[in-house]
């Protein structure tokens, strides 16, 4: 490994690079929402730690790539294909892994990887083809956040929505009668439309639209937009109901103007700020609005119909020393094991073994007891709400989501999908949107030449 990188604690920021020192496993992941001392980062010391223990003289380290999610794709793809790089592992978004599979980038995996404890859901994002290429590492699923203060201000003697999701005709009607008590005066000055979510032209516009899509029955298992192989096989039909559907989501009546400008942060702030009652976001964001809401402001409940699956994968790369194979792959079972996740949940991810939602489960062990102990997400005082065993409050709501949840589709041309799926969606926002049929004829054919029959 090349000047500066030869310890192994730490994280890397930017591009990187190295010489390929056999006594370091690098691990090439996006940022961590935790922070630069997050909880990814504690996880590797761990495993270091044991494997100085054990006299091993082998050390993981964490490189952080730089930029958005698709120009970390890119990069990762440049520096595999080309072997420029010595990643060992690689943390891969869930719809990346059949682009890595199919491409050959990535290692075949043993099944016993993927164990009874895995979610089911976060378990099939690990295979393709029937093989397992990717250990799931951290979930994700859309969730609704609310304002119970403006549930009560328009007159609900119980703003409490539970945790099971609601039918999306329910939470139509919760927008109504939002729009009605702002009509009587009956809500802040600031408040301005009932909800927003990610609508800006990046991937958040491709989830609502899948979940769109999902809850009115045009992807299903029976009716999938793509086939095994990953081949677009949707019909205009499909399509249509799906695009009528997410019209009505995106509604200007009901959506917080800017949405489709907005990136994540602003969308959060603009829920904290009050301008909104509800907000569809990860569960990443529950900690992070308990620093600006109180929890008698501040309600959570499952995504009103079907809500998309995300999250990351680990995988060991083709570009991995076969003599440090076995530590690899220990390093990886370590990270994906119960304690791992479970110190993962209590960070704020949502983790992907169904132990770690458990009150008796493992417990994090990166941090010391007691509700005045920072956080493994290494940002200072906790504010989270908690169980009495250290897991967040939002816990049995993210169990419920990731139980129901719908995977994109699955393909190697995913990025492609997403992108014409996007622009497509686009027409439907705005001011003067498009009648959904005319925007379903256009995204059949246009789909039809991304994903062809023969790709």
């Amino acid at each position: 490994m090349g000047s500066g990188c030869t310890s192994a604690g730490g994280t890397d920021d930017g591009a990187f690079t190295s010489d390929g020192d056999p006594r370091v496993i690098t691990i090439a992941s996006g940022q961590d929402i935790t922070g630069r001392s997050g909880v990814r980062q504690q996880m590797v010391d761990a495993w270091n730690e044991r494997s100085r223990r054990s006299g091993s003289p082998l050390r993981a380290r964490l490189v952080e790539l730089p930029g958005t999610a698709d120009q970390q794709r890119s990069q990762l793809l440049g520096a595999l294909q080309s072997g420029s790089s010595h990643y060992d592992v690689v943390n891969l978004d869930v719809t990346w892994v059949p682009e890595f599979a199919d491409g050959h980038l990535v290692r075949e995996l043993d099944e016993s990887f993927l164990d009874a404890d895995v979610l089911p859901t976060a378990a099939a994002t690990g295979r393709w083809r029937g093989a397992v290429y990717a250990v799931p590492f951290n979930s994700d699923v859309g969730l609704l956040y609310y304002r119970r203060d403006y549930l009560s201000a328009a007159g609900f003697t119980t703003p409490d929505l539970g945790t099971e999701a609601m039918s999306w005709a329910r939470f139509k009607g919760l927008q109504h009668t939002l729009l009605q008590a702002q009509g009587r005066g009956d809500l802040p000055a600031g408040y301005d439309k009932p909800w927003t979510t990610q609508l800006g032209s990046y991937e958040g516009r491709t989830v609502n639209g899948i979940e769109a899509f999902a809850t009115a029955g045009a992807i299903s298992e029976a009716e999938p937009l793509v086939d095994a192989e990953g081949r677009y096989v949707g019909t205009e039909g499909q399509l249509r109901a799906g695009l009528t559907e997410f019209a009505g989501r995106v509604d200007r009546a009901y959506t917080l103007d800017g949405a489709q400008e907005s990136a994540e942060a602003r969308l959060l702030a603009d829920f904290a700020a009050g301008k909104t009652a509800f907000l569809r976001h990860w569960p990443y964001a529950y900690g992070q609005l308990h620093q600006d809401l109180t929890g008698g402001q501040l309600g959570l409940v499952a995504l009103p119909g079907k809500a998309v699956l995300g999250g990351q994968d680990l995988a060991v790369t083709r570009h991995a020393p076969p003599e440090n194979l076995a530590a690899i792959e220990d390093l990886v079972r370590f990270l994906t094991g119960r304690g791992g996740e479970r110190c993962l949940l209590e960070a704020g991810f949502a983790a992907t073994r169904a132990s770690a939602y458990e009150e008796d489960g493992a417990r994090c062990r990166l941090r010391p007891p007691g509700p005045a102990a920072p956080s493994p997400a290494g940002e200072g005082a906790d504010r989270i709400p908690r169980t009495t065993d250290g897991r967040p409050r939002s816990s049995a709501v993210v169990r419920t989501a990731l139980r129901d949840a719908v995977l994109r589709p699955r393909t190697p041309l995913y990025g492609a999908f997403s992108q014409v799926f996007a622009d497509h969606l686009g027409r439907l926002i705005g001011d003067a949107p498009d009648a959904p049929g005319e925007v379903a004829r256009d995204l059949h054919r246009a789909l039809q030449r991304a994903l062809p029959e023969d790709g």
